[in-house]
């Protein structure tokens, strides 16, 4: 079966901690309170081991786990707002008359990936689309088809779950300038000149130049895996 990944282990991570927040938010039982707390400890285990060489004193990795822990109870809510579920980002792969990508550097972690952000209440999908390219890079666009809806934690690009819903889009307008604090850098890339690292590059890449050549083929999306906790995929960020 081989070693886990650090991207397995923060995946099992989320979803064990997923499943004992929703538990507390579903149950008046101190039992059962009880063991999702402790099911929340072993997950936050299970993330620490993911964060490079612990330190030497033990008491500081137990004090992490605690933080974790009660970072995650903090989120714990009542009934339907106590279901986990995984955050909705939005993403836009934007195409020129060049047959370019447009494509950002990430402030936080200097990987390159297409404009993307989290989905706001009272937009629609398709105008946080428009709206994060727009602050991201300064360039207009119309969004055109859904070109993917993807698993964020398992392409390994986030340690946050979220399904990623990513648009076509055409540039119409605007001056290519990056934002301040969320981008290093910004700007055009042919599909033989991509910057690295790109997060999740595999996955996406090919059917975003098809998209932008005027070749779109189906929506993408994460198949499903057998059996669902291992994943056998090749990433290449």
């Amino acid at each position: 079966m081989g070693i886990a990944s650090d991207t397995d282990l923060v995946r099992w991570s989320e979803a064990l901690a997923g499943i004992a927040r929703t538990g507390l938010g579903f149950t008046d039982s101190l039992y059962e309170r009880e063991r999702f707390e402790e099911v929340l400890r072993v997950a936050a285990d299970i993330r620490a081991s993911t964060l490079g060489t612990p330190p030497v004193d033990p008491d500081d990795v137990a004090d992490a786990i605690e933080a974790v822990v009660a970072e995650w109870l903090d989120g714990v809510g009542h009934g339907v707002a106590g279901y986990v579920t995984p955050k909705v980002a939005v993403g836009a792969v934007v195409g020129n008359d060049r047959e370019e990508i447009l494509l950002v550097q990430r402030a936080s972690s200097g990987s390159w990936l297409y404009p993307t952000g989290w989905a706001d209440v009272g937009y629609s999908a398709s105008e946080v689309a428009v709206k994060e390219v727009a602050e991201e890079t300064g360039i207009e666009v119309e969004p055109l088809a859904v070109l993917a809806v993807l698993d964020g934690l398992r392409l390994g690009f986030t340690r946050v779950p979220l399904y990623s819903i990513v648009f076509h889009c055409r540039a119409i307008g605007g001056t290519l300038r990056r934002h301040p604090l969320e981008c290093r850098d910004v700007g055009w890339f042919a599909q033989d000149t991509l910057p690295r690292p790109l997060a999740g590059r595999n996955r996406w890449s090919a059917a975003a130049f098809a998209a932008i050549r005027g070749q779109p083929g189906p929506v993408l999306f994460d198949p499903p895996r057998r059996p669902m906790w291992r994943d056998s995929e090749a990433r290449d960020l």
